[in-house]
């Protein structure tokens, strides 16, 4: 699996150096080929597999560690932390994470926290958007709905259906951590090609239209709940129990 912004084809970032060793790196963290507790490799080592500069890969170091993944202590080393040190709101770290793969059990933590955020989300687009919100979030679900598109632009139109509504709720920190939850769950959830999954597709433009129509009628309660339908809707079966 590729990383989110090139699973659907959006567009690569070129990437400098010392961000392609800070994203080996700290995919190897969270694959375990640096276990937590364990040292990272010494320091010559590691400039000698990667052939850059020590300014380079002090920076890089300075980048995993401000995502709580290392930690450097004199006589001890640049040591990996534990998991729960591991900032997985930062997009970086949730972009290699969906890079490795998403087990059910992270996707379910995941689903746990859009229930607590994303509806929220929905009731303030609801009683806070203005004309140009509405605009745009009509604008990604007519995108969502056209019944000749591709896996590709469906997914990109879904994603842009719920940024636009994490923009819509006027609240600037709901609609950052909608952007790091939405990308992490385009590129982990099978996309649907409306031409060849018709009857899937019109069930999810029609949950995804609910939402719409509430916030058109300023109804944050049903915002609220249209929203709630189409996470769980998504979202991996809780453990010993089937999905809605």
């Amino acid at each position: 699996m590729t990383n989110p912004r090139g699973f659907f084809g959006f567009s690569e970032r070129v990437t400098s150096t010392h961000d392609q060793v800070a994203r080996i790196l700290g995919m190897e963290i969270l694959d375990g080929t640096h276990p937590a507790g364990a040292n990272m490799p010494n320091e010559a080592d590691l400039l000698a597999r990667f052939q850059i500069s020590r300014t380079v890969l002090r920076e890089v170091l300075k980048t995993l560690s401000a995502k709580g993944m290392i930690a450097s202590k004199t006589r001890v080393g640049t040591r990996v932390t534990d998991p729960v040190n591991w900032n997985f709101f930062d997009a970086d770290v949730l972009g290699w994470k969906v890079a490795l793969g998403l087990d059910d059990a992270f996707r379910r933590h995941m689903a746990e926290i859009r229930r607590s955020i994303e509806p929220r989300a929905a009731a303030l687009a609801a009683e806070r958007h203005h004309d140009a919100d509405i605009d745009r979030i009509r604008a990604a679900f007519a995108a969502m709905a056209a019944p000749d598109g591709d896996a590709a632009a469906f997914a990109r139109a879904d994603l842009d259906f719920h940024l636009a509504i994490g923009a819509a709720s006027g609240n600037p920190l709901m609609r950052s951590i909608a952007a790091v939850i939405e990308t992490a769950l385009v590129a982990s959830f099978s996309p649907v090609a409306p031409r060849n999954q018709p009857d899937l597709h019109a069930r999810i433009v029609a949950a995804h239209e609910r939402i719409l129509r509430a916030i058109e009628r300023r109804d944050p309660d049903d915002a609220a709940d249209a929203m709630l339908v189409v996470i769980d809707d998504a979202a991996p079966p809780t453990e010993g129990k089937a999905n809605r």
